[in-house]
């Protein structure tokens, strides 16, 4: 690779770091072809990009952008490296745990593609372990969808106990007209 190719792949690289706020760093080494080619169309149909780089390069571009806030990262490049980019930050989480649910099927196998590390708007997770915590996140419009519901709730209350008092109100009135 000359010098040119590689600031290329370096240009390419920072433009998708800051294009997406998160991105997952994952080894993929021990896959087969056919494997990675699955994996690549489940990225595809979810709108998940994914690369592969040198590591070199991948540290190059986040040195370039802003070598503090990617600091964390640094320590997970190392073998093989395929990047996820994604709006979502939960989706990755999901392909990688789904694509191995459908690749063990039973065998006692090392599990691939494995998370090294994960950059989520300024958060870094690092280590296979985090997969969990990733697939349960929450997106940013669940959680105000979730603030939503709590501060309506004390108003159904509310208008509930109103709607129930003026039927209080009128069983009384109708028992009243009933005993005159």
């Amino acid at each position: 690779m000359t010098k040119q190719e590689k600031n290329e792949v370096i240009e390419v690289l920072k433009e998708k770091f800051s294009q997406y706020n998160n991105f997952y760093v994952t080894n993929t080494e021990s896959l087969t072809v056919e494997q990675v080619v699955n994996l690549r169309r489940t990225c595809f149909n979810k709108k998940v990009e994914m690369k592969v780089a040198k590591n070199t390069l991948i540290r190059k571009a986040l040195e370039a952008l802003d070598e503090k806030r990617f600091a964390g990262m640094f320590e997970s490049l190392n073998g093989v490296t395929a990047l996820m980019f994604s709006d979502n930050a939960k989706e990755p989480a999901l392909i990688i745990s789904d694509f191995r649910a459908a690749n063990t099927k039973g065998k006692v196998v090392a599990v691939k593609p494995e998370l090294k590390a994960a950059f989520i708007d300024g958060d870094v997770f690092l280590g296979d372990n985090q997969l969990t915590t990733l697939t349960t996140l929450k997106s940013k419009n669940d959680l105000i969808g979730e603030i939503i519901g709590l501060l309506q709730s004390p108003a159904k209350n509310v208008i509930s106990g109103l709607n129930a008092g003026n039927k209080l109100a009128g069983l009384i009135k109708a028992l009243e007209d009933r005993a005159q």
